[in-house]
């Protein structure tokens, strides 16, 4: 098939569905994107993988050229769910205005694999001596299942890899981790006119809060980063649901919270640090606690400053590598032995939102960066970057 032009290609993935969400009703196979990445990019010579990861769900890897090495171009194939009322249009059309391209996608990020294929057509006359792999994941926006797989799989991808994620074409080598978990205390219910008629599991959930908040002065007194602009780990006791009459003594509490550690800190160690704390809280007040993830968690991600494609990225794009707020796939590709950037177009404060865009001057300073990116990587010494 012939590939269709850079402005067709953002309305054909836009166009397609592909929702990602937590509860089932709204949550969206990501086929239709993977099908039309892999026909575009087959089409062109890439050797394409789809690699089914749950019902519904596929990680695409579509490869040009052989050998160790190369350079990994990633992004996610899903979307956050949307509140079609709120756009000024339709979500799941493109529509140009204002020099801006909007549509759900269009930032974050269904648009950066239509970028990237716009940045690799000129070059495929060219031999590659070493390969370039364009990864396109599910559900990063709710499990990051597709990223774990690949993680879990442990097969090498390449030498540098660069997530499309809106970062204003800024380079981006650290972000926090994002934990989200879950503490349910189960006392035991009793009428209200004695204590003793029963284990208070809202008295002992008071407790466990002091303890949280007590570790997050710690941990804020322990870990520093000043690249950040919140440079501390943050704590957050998000919601509390707990009894069902003033008149008895409350027999379950549970309290959610959120907990984003900076790179260094180990969720797996952060969490067993809070059990250790909470035990006593439970053996004093006599109730069962049980502490969970309710997602699991992702990981904190810092690439060294000295790395090459952070050097690299640096100048490409004339700014300094920094630190975003916002979690990615980042330290996933990381785990398979790649240099690691998070490096895109779009404006993170326009995604998530209605009437998400992108600016149609990103367009060609970013298929100027990655035709530069794949030069340097993937083809002949000579090429210029």
């Amino acid at each position: 098939m012939n590939v269709p032009s850079l402005k067709q290609q953002f309305a054909a993935l836009i166009a397609a569905p592909s929702v990602s969400c937590t509860q089932p009703d709204l949550d969206q196979s990501n086929a239709g994107v993977i099908d039309l990445l892999a026909d575009w990019l087959g089409s062109l010579g890439f050797a394409c993988e789809c690699q089914p990861i749950a019902p519904g769900k596929y990680n695409l890897l579509a490869t040009r050229g052989s050998g160790p090495g190369g350079l990994v171009l990633a992004g996610h194939s899903d979307t956050v769910p949307f509140d079609e009322a709120l756009w000024r249009a339709d979500p799941l059309t493109l529509r140009e205005a204002d020099d801006r391209w909007y549509g759900l996608g269009a930032c974050d990020m269904k648009g950066f694999f239509a970028l990237v294929i716009e940045a690799v057509r000129p070059l495929l006359d060219q031999p590659f001596r070493q390969p370039l792999i364009i990864l396109a994941t599910c559900d990063e926006e709710s499990s990051m299942s597709g990223a774990r797989a690949l993680a879990d799989a442990g097969r090498p991808l390449g030498r540098a890899a660069v997530i499309g994620e809106p970062t204003g074409l800024r380079p981006v080598r650290l972000h926090k981790g994002v934990m989200m978990e879950r503490i349910d205390i189960l006392g035991q219910s009793g009428h209200s006119s004695n204590p003793a008629y029963g284990r208070s599991a809202l008295d002992a959930m008071h407790a466990v809060m002091g303890e949280l908040i007590a570790l997050r002065g710690e941990w804020q007194q322990q870990f520093r980063n000043p690249m950040f602009s919140v440079p501390q780990p943050t704590l957050n006791l998000g919601c509390i649901h707990g009894g069902d009459n003033p008149n008895r003594i409350c027999g379950h509490c549970a309290l959610e919270f959120d907990l984003r550690p900076l790179p260094g800190m180990q969720p797996d160690q952060l969490r067993m640090m809070i059990r250790e704390r909470l035990r006593p809280v439970a053996e004093r007040h006599q109730v069962q606690l049980d502490l969970a993830p309710l997602f699991p968690s992702a990981p904190a991600f810092e690439e060294p400053a000295s790395s090459e494609l952070v050097r690299l990225a640096e100048r490409l794009t004339g700014h300094c590598a920094e630190a975003v707020a916002f979690g990615t796939e980042a330290a996933y590709l990381q785990q398979l032995g790649c240099q690691t950037l998070v490096l895109g177009p779009g404006d993170i404060a326009c995604a998530h939102q209605p009437d998400e865009y992108l600016d149609l001057a990103r367009i060609e300073p970013t298929v100027t960066v990655l035709r530069q990116l794949i030069g340097h990587y993937c083809l002949s010494p000579m090429f210029e970057t």
